[in-house]
């Protein structure tokens, strides 16, 4: 007898083990975000944390194409989502499930306190997310000191701020 689970049971295994770290995990819900419309099988939408256990037993692999999971993946490493993700195509067992969940759960909360994903629980208004360099924890110039610059710039077009003063310009005092 083989210790491989099935995705019924996998489904509601992850389902357990997330809530069980503090997520709402909704079953599945319809997904329609970055041009991919699928059906998680389980997604916290506040904390945007999810998972989807692709099988020939649901037709997983037609509803989630290869080019849509990479614009998934894409969105996870700019730090807007965190989706686990497993293929059938390898059967799991019910410990290895567990032990992988655990290990993402684990990177999720680390990405989190490190900044590099929102934290749980806070809502985002659609369309009015972190731009990808601030989800990604990348610090970028500030634009008040550019406006200032370009100010600066701009009351004296065509003239040179002034040099300083050479060294030799200046007396040099000996001792005293």
């Amino acid at each position: 007898m083989s210790d491989t689970i099935s995705e019924t049971k996998a489904c509601d295994l992850l389902a357990r083990i997330f809530r069980s770290r503090g997520y709402a995990i909704a079953r599945n819900v319809t997904f329609r975000e970055y041009g991919v419309d699928f059906h998680a099988d389980g997604w916290d939408a506040k904390a945007r944390v999810g998972f989807e256990f692709l099988s020939s037993e649901d037709d997983d692999h037609d509803d989630l194409t290869l080019a849509e999971y990479q614009t998934l993946m894409a969105a996870a490493q700019r730090g807007e989502l965190a989706l686990f993700v497993i293929d059938e195509v390898e059967p799991v067992s019910t410990s290895e499930l567990v032990e992988a969940a655990e290990e993402f759960l684990d990177e999720v909360e680390a990405a989190r306190a490190a900044g590099r994903l929102p934290r749980a629980g806070r809502s985002k208004a659609a369309g009015k997310r972190k731009p990808a360099h601030k989800a990604a924890g990348i610090k970028t110039a500030k634009k008040k000191t550019a406006k200032k610059v370009t100010k600066k710039a701009a009351k004296k077009p065509g003239k040179k701020s002034p040099a300083k003063p050479a060294a030799k310009a200046r007396p040099k005092r000996r001792g005293r």
